[in-house]
């Protein structure tokens, strides 16, 4: 079923910060702290989180009245290790407790070989010389103060998002299917490659090709199985795929994912196309996972590859994935008829529950048409701890990072102020990377253009 804008904003109450979709909000938090102890974001009795943006007289970044930022790194500064300077891109990021206190910020680089500023290529950190791509790593004091910057890997290609592994560590993945002698590049790429914040040497540049080679987005691990779901972000027809990875040394810490693994597609029976479901609530049980023929893609790539006459289940731009209680929950990040999906949507949620073997739509963003409203097409997700969801927008003008509660109350959070480039540079860059510190003091979040991270305290609980 299909319905109106005033519909949706009328079933929400989300009118104030125009995000619309409908669905089951409360499904989204199963797992987080806050959830668990019935905690809820903004101040009591608030119904709009923390109240309206006020503007920042540095013309940086917008935030609630009781809420400062601090500028850790900008694009194009030198790095803290004098490896080279901050590169460009800054996009998914994860924030892992460090010894005594500290926390290691590990931040992705989503560089093309066009991009302006490379990761700096560091020995035994390098995966591919002429690639621009890889991650940096800060370490950061109680307080925030950034006490070290430096190359965790380099050499990789438009490293988009990844996910924490429950061992400490990064997977980083590479949102590209180009392969050696493209680009200028000398080593085929589309892989995910393990990161340690805290000393990168451990975890060095190695390709973990048992995950297979496709456009990855974000990762999410079973804590309990040690499963790897993976999501693949395809903008052109056939659309990408849902997967799992079943590795051969289940939850073994920093390095047992290079002992490789079997790498599964989902299939949905009688669904070749996710974007048609349009019902919240809407289950499919009996789930099936299908062998990849080829994970590396030696010759076709696998969203084109042959999986029998069942076929596969496709969807477009699937992007966000994260784990919560028992389920893996993704994001497709919106779904255009003139591109070939089946159907239009502008952001679907989906759990899976393995146990169950249950496929559910959870909620459905924004309305069945081709105009767009503030907040719609999620893109980076990440769960607070106080029991909401925070939602980086990837659209058009103004970008925010918005929070939705269990109730459904959706709020802005963040706005990029329009003076963030400076002279000449675009008025907005949309937000990237959203994560929480250990200790739940702080909300770290990246402005894609011009690069900047921010570390963002205040009135979280």
């Amino acid at each position: 079923m299909s319905a109106t804008r005033r519909q949706l904003l009328s079933r929400t109450g989300a009118s104030v910060a125009g995000i619309a979709f409908t669905g089951a909000l409360s499904e989204l938090f199963a797992g987080s702290a806050g959830a668990a102890s019935g905690a809820r974001p903004g101040r009591p009795g608030s119904p709009a989180g923390y109240g309206p943006l006020l503007p920042d007289p540095d013309g940086l970044l917008d935030l609630p009245a009781g809420f400062r930022y601090r500028v850790l790194s900008r694009q194009g500064d030198p790095l803290r290790s004098g490896e080279g300077l901050v590169p460009s891109n800054p996009d998914g990021m994860a924030a892992f407790a460090g010894r005594r206190g500290r926390t290691h910020l590990v931040r992705n680089h989503e560089n093309k070989v066009t991009s302006k500023i490379g990761v700096p290529t560091v020995p035994g950190l390098t995966y591919d010389p002429a690639a621009k791509g890889g991650c940096t790593a800060l370490e950061l004091d109680g307080r925030n103060n950034v006490l070290g910057e430096r190359v965790a890997i380099a050499g990789t290609a438009v490293n988009c998002a990844g996910g924490p592994t429950p061992w400490g560590t990064w997977l980083t993945c590479e949102e590209t299917e180009d392969k050696a002698g493209t680009k200028g590049y000398t080593k085929d790429h589309g892989f995910i490659f393990e990161v340690d914040g805290a000393d990168p040497h451990r975890t060095g540049a190695v390709p973990l090709t048992a995950m297979g080679r496709f456009q990855h987005e974000a990762v999410a691990i079973d804590p309990a199985s040690g499963v790897v779901y993976e999501t693949e972000d395809a903008f052109d027809h056939p659309f990408g795929l849902f997967y799992r990875f079943l590795p051969h040394e289940p939850l073994g810490g920093r390095g047992s994912l290079r002992a490789g693994g079997a790498l599964e597609a989902m299939r949905v029976p009688g669904v070749p196309d996710l974007s048609v479901v349009q019902e919240p609530g809407t289950r499919f049980d009996k789930i099936e996972w299908v062998p990849v023929p080829d994970p590396g893609a030696a010759g076709t790539p696998i969203r084109h590859q042959d999986f029998g006459p069942r076929g596969i289940t496709h969807a477009q731009k699937l992007e966000g994935c994260y784990w919560g209680g028992r389920a893996v929950y993704f994001v497709s990040s919106f779904a255009r008829v003139k591109d070939g999906s089946g159907a239009g949507h502008f952001g679907q949620v989906w759990k899976y529950e393995p146990h169950r073997r249950r496929l559910t739509l959870v909620v459905v963003f924004g309305p069945s048409t081709d105009v767009r409203l503030p907040g719609e097409s999620p893109d980076n997700i990440c769960l607070t701890p106080t029991g909401g969801l925070m939602v980086c927008e990837d659209g058009d003008g103004a970008q925010h990072v918005f929070g939705v509660s269990e109730r459904g109350e959706v709020y802005a959070v963040a706005r990029n102020a329009k003076d963030i480039g400076g002279p000449g540079a675009p008025e907005w860059g949309e937000f990237a990377g959203v994560a929480f510190s250990p200790d739940r003091s702080t909300m770290y979040v990246n402005c894609y253009t011009p690069g900047t991270t921010f570390a963002v305290t205040g009135p979280w609980c």
